[in-house]
Formats: structure tokens, C-alpha cells, sequence
């Protein structure tokens, strides 16, 4: 068969693209070569609807042994007792959650997205929004979680779930707080820990498990792994809603969450997906990802610090995980001017908005930034001024085309000191 070079052509301009940039979008990172080479395996080939040990198709027997090592392995990074690594993302598996726990038109209480929350957290563009009746808590003036709003509103509205997690949310999270007022009203507490979850794998954040009945994330971000999504329990319990199965037994929180997964909201899982989640979990298990998930900290806040000598304005101030987001209104530059000019310099990030914001979700007033991808390539504090430098030349010279060209070819330059898959 003749090589469709059209396509293999492209794949190698994005891979240049890639070494050649300083990756700074907070929900990407670059996987190990040995997890992109289990995507590309003959795993693709194989439908395997349904479960290890209880599959829909025969042949299953390699694939079941493939997808119970990713279970093993997820179970003992988070110490739970239950994990499902069959969602395609992390939208499917919080829209799962919402299939397993809740009833079209109830209520449920999540992160405004305007103050940071994701689409699945209750955006009227999004099947949350549009399936369950969605309530919304913010964050105070100084960007912290208003967790005083929050306890209001679930006194008041006694919603069945609250959702704690964040898209653009650059501080931790007080999951105890959370779990006390849904215990006084009896609430499912979801905690979507999609972005800071490998630095909750290596210890560095407060635990969401303690606290939070489900918890979900995607497999990419600062886990490091590909493209996916999981769900887990540290502790399984009977569902409160008296579902019962064929023998008249009330069905487990895990049963349910399995059931909205497949058949829920999927077919065949991905079966050379779930390889490669395997193998990232196996790395996340290295005394080398601890090391990682410190550096990604502590590259954060050394950027943080220089870009807060630059006069930006920080939401929040700082950040204690891998992102901050910037309110760019100082600068009387919009986000998504920043975000287009700082492109052609070879320098990626996504326009974003703040809290308070007084611009259109398609212009903003901020920027996003995170450091898992850089600091996957090798970088460490020092490096930071370096790339704030870069960025502040952009953004103080934004109509200069020259400066533009200029800096692009040394963010290029720069790069070479941190090779990116030399083995291709």
C-alpha cells in the first residue's frame, strides 16, 4: 500500500512545530515515546465492549489482561478501591458521573465557568447545562473559591450533587470544607481533578479522596498520559437512590458508574488508548514522577513571581499547582490579541477569561499559562524569566512585526536546549 504522505507529511510539520515552541496551553503536556507507540499498536483493532472478565466479543483475552493492569496501576497511584479507565475524555467521564448519580431537571452545584469552572460543570452550551437543572458558585475578589457563597447556596437549594474542580483555577482546593455542607444536605461530592491530578498522584495537594464520594480526571494534563479519561472511588457505597439490579439487589456506586460508561454513554473502549494509559500509570508509580510533579510547582510559581515583577496582574496572586491565569486589562491588551500575536513568536497559550470579566468569551480579558510541557522538556526555575522575557516582549511590542520575527527565531534557537523525541 503506498504511504499517504499528505498525511505523514503534516504529522511531521506538527512534530516540528511542537520541538520548535514553548508549549504553555495548562491541559497539554507530552507523553514518553513508549506511550505514544502504544497507541499505534494492532490494540486498535480490537472492539471489546463491556468489561475484563465480561466482554460482548470473544478474542478478548489479551485485551482484558491490558486493561486490568491500567486498573491495578490507577487503583494503587490513588489508593481506591474502584477505577474505570474506559472514558474517551474527561467530559464523557463527567458526563457518566451525571448519568449515574443524577435525574434530568435536578440540581446540581458547580464552578461558574466564567470563574473558572469547565463546560461540563453546568454551561448552558453543554449537555450538563442543558440536561439538569445547573447552579453556580464563583470565586471571591481576590480569586480564591468563594466557599461561603457556595455553603449558601447548597443550604438553600439543597442540590443532589456538588462539583468541585476547575479549568483555570490556579490554587487548592478545601475538599473538607465541601464535604461538610453536603453532608448537612445530603449531596454526592464530585471532585474533577482533570488538571492538577498528577501533582494529587505524587502527594503534593490536598487529597481529594478523603473527602469526595467520586472523583474523575483526564489521563493527559499533569498525569502526562495520552488522551482519556478514568473514574474512581476510594471507597464503593450503596447508591442512596434504591436502584436494584435483575435479582433485586441495590446496585454499588460502582456498578452504576461501569453501567453509564458502557452502555451508558459509550461503545468499545479503546483498548490501545487504555495501553498507553497503562504505561503512563507505570511511569506515574517512578520515584521520577515525584521529582516531576515538585519541578512542575516549582517552575510554576518561579514564573509566577516574574511575571508578577512585570507588573501582571495574577488572579489570585500565585498559583499552587501547574497554572495561573493572567488579567491582561492592565496592559490594555485583550486575550485573544495576545493569544494570536504570541503564536507567530512560537509561543502557545489560549486566550482565556477572568473572573469578573467585562469581554466576550471569544476575546477575554486574560490569558491561561501552564508549565507541565515545559517543564516535561527539562526546564527548571531559572529558565522561567527566560520565557516570561519572551513573552513580555511580545506583548509590550504587540503591532511590532520585526520584534515579533525577532523573538520567534529566539524561542526557536532556545528550544534546542531541550530536544523533544530525538529518537524520531
Amino acid at each position: 500500500m503506498q504511504r499517504d504522505t499528505l498525511v505523514f507529511d503534516l504529522i511531521d510539520k506538527e512534530l516540528e512545530r511542537q520541538r520548535d515552541g514553548i508549549e504553555l496551553i495548562a491541559s497539554e503536556n507530552f507523553t514518553s515515546l513508549q506511550v505514544m507507540q502504544a497507541m499505534g499498536t494492532s490494540l486498535t483493532n480490537k472492539y471489546a465492549e463491556g468489561y475484563p472478565g465480561r466482554r460482548y466479543y470473544g478474542g478478548c483475552e489479551i485485551v482484558d489482561q491490558v486493561e486490568q493492569l491500567a486498573i491495578d496501576r490507577l487503583k494503587e497511584i490513588f489508593n481506591c478501591s474502584y477505577a474505570n479507565v474506559q472514558p474517551h475524555s474527561g467530559a464523557q467521564a463527567n458526563g457518566a458521573v451525571f448519568l449515574a448519580v443524577m435525574k434530568p431537571g435536578e440540581k446540581f452545584l458547580g464552578l461558574d465557568l466564567s470563574m473558572g469552572g469547565h463546560l461540563t460543570h453546568g454551561s448552558p452550551a453543554n449537555f450538563s447545562g442543558k440536561t439538569y437543572e445547573a447552579l453556580h458558585y464563583g470565586v471571591t475578589k481576590d480569586g480564591i473559591v468563594d466557599y461561603e457563597q457556595l455553603e449558601s447556596i447548597a443550604r438553600k437549594e439543597k442540590p443532589k450533587m456538588i462539583i468541585c474542580g476547575a479549568s483555570a483555577y490556579s490554587r487548592d482546593w478545601d475538599y473538607k470544607r465541601i464535604r461538610a455542607v453536603a453532608d448537612e444536605i445530603g449531596a454526592i461530592v464530585f471532585a474533577d481533578i482533570a488538571h492538577p491530578a498528577g501533582l494529587i498522584a505524587a502527594g503534593l495537594l490536598n487529597d481529594p479522596f478523603d473527602h469526595c464520594h467520586i472523583v474523575t480526571s483526564t489521563t493527559h494534563k499533569t498525569l502526562r498520559g495520552p488522551r482519556g479519561g478514568i473514574i474512581m472511588l476510594r471507597h464503593d457505597f450503596e447508591n442512596p437512590w434504591g436502584i436494584k439490579d435483575p435479582k433485586g439487589n441495590l446496585r454499588k456506586m460502582s456498578s452504576l458508574l461501569d453501567l453509564a460508561v458502557f452502555p451508558g454513554t459509550q461503545g468499545g473502549p479503546l483498548e490501545h488508548v487504555i495501553a498507553a494509559k497503562a504505561i503512563a500509570f507505570g511511569e506515574i508509580l517512578s520515584e521520577d514522577f515525584k521529582a516531576y510533579g515538585q519541578q512542575v510547582i516549582s517552575n510554576a510559581q518561579a514564573m509566577a513571581a516574574a511575571f508578577v515583577a512585570k507588573d501582571y496582574h495574577l488572579i489570585s496572586g500565585g498559583t499552587d499547582n501547574h497554572l495561573m491565569l493572567i488579567d491582561l486589562r492592565n496592559k490594555n491588551i485583550t486575550g485573544k490579541k495576545a493569544q494570536e500575536t504570541l503564536d507567530r513568536a512560537h509561543i502557545t497559550l489560549n486566550k482565556n477569561a477572568v473572573p469578573f470579566d467585562d469581554k466576550s468569551p471569544f476575546v477575554t480579558s486574560g490569558i491561561r499559562i501552564g508549565v507541565s510541557a515545559i517543564t516535561t522538556r527539562g526546564m527548571k526555575e531559572g529558565h522561567m524569566q527566560t520565557v516570561v522575557d519572551f513573552i513580555d516582549k511580545v506583548l509590550m511590542h504587540i503591532d511590532d512585526e520585526a520584534t515579533i520575527a525577532a523573538v520567534a527565531n529566539d524561542v526557536k534557537e532556545f528550544m534546542k536546549k531541550f530536544p523533544l523525541y530525538p529518537e524520531l
